[in-house]
């Protein structure tokens, strides 16, 4: 190739740009494009590309002017959606399969992490699809970064949870007190993302991220997989068993499965919180008597209605101990409906703002928080209840404070009936330490197999927050550690039924236990 040797010359920009576009519409970036052109001419300058690599059609070099691209009529405009009245008519149209596997495992949380890699491990085909841009779900985007693995004697929580526990190596640190408290560890939320996603790869499970499960596909009372929406347009992934973890029970509702929502009482829903993290603390100008006269301040103003809700327990110990920069704070609460999108985001913004409100008073006022400074919000806030799936079993409440056993455990829980205020106050059942509502130190309760499961649906498991449990309830099994014992199960219990030819509430029980055994899990007491 020759150039002129006049670099700027009009020559030379001309040659230049004449290649540079012959070579772009040769691989499908023609100036149509540009202008939203339609499929059928990007499908027409792919082929050019294809031939052009296989050494067919225009040289680069060629300065000729470049032939048309045949352009194909595009669809009519019956074949396109239209709007009647307040609806938008779709018509039916072919959606193209953009995978296929096993087990469809929705939503990436620790619940989806568990179920997927547990499935693979034991020989299915798995495929695990997360809306955001990775996995991790309210652990590692919503930085609520501790787990809880012990009854307050002795830890009872293991399997895939410790696992990613021990590769964590530096990154997951034990809290001195172990195990004499139901918090156990705590993460670098950065560190776990990556301890996830290398499970995942390890396990061989095919992981799309960025891609929202939008549809169920149900035929003849079984779910055949779902549909997606892609950057490439509406897609379909299709699977044998179908498990929704995406802690909304997003695919379960789509699919016609009753659901309860909110307290019986009104409806609502427990809080939401905002998790955050300071930098430029100094804990050495911190003391007992700067913290009670900043919270003194802080209530004043929020009873004036000059500052927003806090959580006031946990605003104590941070002004008492200033927190290092890898702490999450958890003191920021909203309230809402996070199944509404709008609202969701109005919540969001707020709980950003309220952040803000501490720290500029904490500066002004708090002894060693002079310099503190925002370093990092959750990309989510941490959401404790939506849907809960109506199952084959309901957790309640009695169960979990009677220490109950059940003969389809999964494994065990422990967490107290930790309800955080459902108007927002910040207010949560944990800060009162309640007896009447925990378990005595070293009982749990187990967590059964039928809460995951339906009646209508027989290939369609739930796992997460999203399960069935009674408003109460799920205050103790919603946390992740917990989420993570259900996702396992239901995993393994998936690629039993594939293998043996049976529905999921058809897995001989005594064999789903014996493999959750050798897969680490503790499991004890079961009820013949």
């Amino acid at each position: 190739m020759q150039w002129s040797d006049k670099p700027n010359s009009p020559y030379d920009r001309r040659r230049f740009l004449q290649m540079s576009a012959a070579g772009l519409a040769a691989f499908g970036f023609g100036a149509e494009q540009g202008r939203g052109a339609p499929s059928n001419l990007r499908a027409e300058n792919k082929v050019q590309g294809q031939n052009l690599a296989a050494g067919q059609g225009r040289d680069l070099g060629d300065r000729s002017p470049p032939a048309p691209a045949a352009v194909i009529p595009s669809a009519s405009p019956s074949e396109n959606p239209r709007v009647e009245g307040g609806y938008v008519m779709v018509p039916a149209r072919k959606t193209p399969v953009l995978a296929e596997a096993d087990v469809v495992v929705c939503g990436g949380g620790p619940a989806g992490v568990a179920a997927a890699c547990s499935a693979a491990r034991r020989g299915a085909k798995v495929i695990l699809l997360e809306r955001w841009p990775s996995v991790g779900g309210m652990a590692t985007n919503a930085l609520v970064n501790i787990w809880h693995t012990s009854d307050r004697t002795k830890q009872v929580i293991y399997g895939l949870v410790q696992e990613a526990i021990e590769r964590g190596g530096r990154y997951v640190h034990r809290y001195p007190n172990y195990p004499h408290q139901y918090e156990t560890h705590w993460f670098d939320p950065e560190a776990m993302r990556l301890v996830f996603h290398q499970m995942l790869e390890e396990a061989k499970v095919r992981t799309f991220c960025g891609l929202q499960a939008v549809e169920s596909v149900v035929e003849d009372g079984r779910i055949r997989g779902v549909l997606v929406d892609s950057k490439r347009g509406r897609r379909a992934v299709l699977g044998r068993v179908v498990i929704d973890a995406t802690g909304d029970g997003d695919l379960a509702a789509n699919a016609g499965l009753p659901f309860d929502f909110g307290r019986p009482s009104d409806g609502r829903l427990q809080g939401m919180t905002m998790m955050y993290r300071l930098i430029g603390l100094d804990p050495a100008q911190a003391t007992p008597e700067g913290a009670a006269r900043t919270l003194a301040r802080m209530r004043q103003l929020r009873q004036e209605g000059k500052f927003p809700p806090f959580f006031d327990k946990a605003a104590e110990h941070y002004l008492r101990h200033p927190p290092a920069w890898s702490t999450s704070l958890n003191m920021c609460p909203v309230s809402g409906n996070p199944l509404d999108e709008e609202e969701l985001t109005r919540l969001s913004v707020q709980a950003r703002r309220q952040v803000y409100q501490y720290v500029d008073l904490w500066r002004a006022e708090a002894p060693g928080f002079q310099k503190a400074e925002v370093v990092q919000m959750g990309f989510s806030l941490g959401i404790r209840e939506s849907r809960r799936v109506r199952g084959l079993k309901t957790l309640d409440a009695q169960m979990i404070l009677n220490a109950q056993k059940q003969p389809d455990a999964l494994g065990h829980g422990f967490w107290m009936i930790d309800i955080h205020d459902p108007l927002g106050s910040g207010h949560t059942t944990w800060a009162e330490q309640n007896p009447r509502q925990m378990l005595p130190p070293g009982q749990s309760y187990h967590i059964p197999l039928g809460m995951c499961l339906n009646r209508q649906i027989p290939n369609l498991a739930v796992v997460g927050r999203c399960a069935s449990a009674t408003h109460e309830a799920l205050a103790s099994v919603r946390i992740q550690t917990h989420c993570m014992v259900m996702g396992q199960g239901v995993g393994v219990c998936a690629a039993l039924a594939l293998q043996t030819g049976c529905d999921l509430a058809q897995v001989d029980l005594g064999k789903l236990q014996a493999a959750l055994r050798t897969d680490g899990v503790y499991l004890e007491d079961v009820p013949k």
